[in-house]
């Protein structure tokens, strides 16, 4: 019976740092998602310039976008949603998101500021 309880005991110490290894080897997915939301467009200044609400597309006067290395001047972005486009207007002042998709630069989000 000793031998039997001493076996038990040998196995349950063996057998914690395999279960403690393949628990860490799940985490990464977590934190690749912690690191998505981490890395998320960041909101940029700008000013509508035009909106063309048949082609999709907007025309924005904006501040540099960081993620996509841009330096800020005009452009013509594409929207990810066009209801985008209802709520805005030529010389709204805006905070934006943008991101490159399938070579696109298209406009993920946007929030008009006063």
């Amino acid at each position: 019976m000793r031998s039997l309880i001493w076996v038990l005991t040998g196995a349950v110490l063996v057998a914690t740092p395999i279960v403690s290894a393949a628990v860490s080897v799940r985490e990464p997915p977590l934190m690749l998602a912690q690191n998505a939301q981490a890395t998320a467009s960041p909101m940029v200044n700008g000013e509508v310039r035009k909106v063309d609400k048949g082609a999709g597309k907007v025309t924005l006067k904006h501040d540099a976008i960081p993620n996509l290395d841009m330096p800020g001047m005009t452009m013509v972005f594409q929207v990810k949603d066009p209801a985008m486009l209802d709520r805005l207007k030529e010389g709204d002042k805006i905070k934006f998101a943008a991101d490159k998709i399938d070579g696109a630069l298209i406009v993920t989000d946007v929030q008009t500021t006063k």
